[in-house]
């Protein structure tokens, strides 16, 4: 039988896009729960990481970029990241490592001042530069805010990941586990599914196109227990949008669907036939009803 978790914490991750906030999701969870890629604003929702260390229970939340918003879905994106600010146990503010507080991070420090919930400064991608350059981002981050910890990471290697999640244990409080302990994300399957998708788009396709897809399962079932049918549409904003992500004679289309069933199989852990379909919905971003449609909904 095993242990019971005595305790439990919520801590939310923020930065700015591109930070590393999601390699670092996956990085504390030891699988790929958020998807990456070296675009902005990849992450749309709150994402979330469960794992256990002993008889304490971490919840990770990984947040979108904060940024300025130029859409109704970057203002509810923006709102995601101010509302995981509070009423949680400690804050992980996830920065680049240079010696130069940018505007984003200006304004979170200042809601994190404001909320007055614990908070660690993790300085990521440390295997870019040299060590003594580390020595500028910490005086400069010291200086503008006093974080109880600061911490230089890389996620994508892994460094300094266990100090990091080593030091959240402690703000852990007594209670019960919010999540069993088996269970590693609260996205549903489907989301985790149209998520990979949309990765996929974001890999292959360049400037607006890929920012402007949102995707949506509509069909998720198994067939004899080996065989999951999964029918993917994707939707964009424009029609010459649609011609680009479909390719000439469909290439770019079968490209994304092949490497989205590759990664959805390694996740689901059975064989996937996966069937897309591209539609258009002019301006979604901006149409509050479609929005939430999408899963982009508080």
């Amino acid at each position: 039988m095993s242990k019971a978790i005595k305790r439990s914490g919520i801590i939310t991750i923020v930065g700015r896009p591109n930070a590393g906030k999601s390699t670092l999701l996956n990085a504390i969870a030891g699988e790929k729960i958020a998807i990456v890629t070296n675009k902005p604003q990849t992450t749309r929702n709150r994402i979330c990481a469960i794992i256990n260390r002993g008889d304490t229970q971490l919840v990770f939340m990984d947040t979108p970029g904060f940024h300025s918003p130029r859409s109704k879905l970057g203002d509810y994106m923006v709102r995601v990241v101010k509302e995981s600010i509070s009423g949680v146990d400690a804050i992980v503010l996830v920065v680049e490592p240079i010696a130069n507080i940018g505007r984003q991070e200006a304004e979170l420090i200042e809601r994190i001042r404001v909320s007055k919930v614990p908070a660690l400064l993790a300085i990521n991608k440390i295997d870019t530069v040299a060590k003594e350059e580390l020595l500028g981002v910490i005086q400069t981050y010291s200086e503008a805010y006093a974080f109880d910890e600061i911490i230089p990471i890389s996620a994508k290697k892994g460094d300094g990941v266990d100090r990091l999640v080593s030091v959240l244990l402690r703000y852990a409080a007594e209670g019960p586990q919010l999540f069993p302990e088996d269970m590693v994300t609260d996205q549903p399957e489907k989301q985790v599914c149209a998520e990979i998708v949309r990765e996929k788009l974001l890999l292959c396709l360049d400037k607006e196109v890929p920012h402007g897809t949102a995707v949506e399962v509509t069909k998720f079932s198994e067939r004899d227990s080996e065989i999951i049918d999964l029918d993917v549409t994707i939707y964009c904003e424009k029609t010459a949008h649609k011609g680009i992500i479909i390719g000439k004679n469909g290439a770019m289309l079968k490209k994304i669907g092949e490497l989205a069933r590759r990664d959805i199989e390694a996740f689901m852990g059975t064989k996937v036939f996966l069937q897309t379909w591209v539609k258009v919905k002019e301006n979604w971003r901006d149409n509050s009803a479609l929005i939430r449609n999408f899963g982009y909904d508080d």
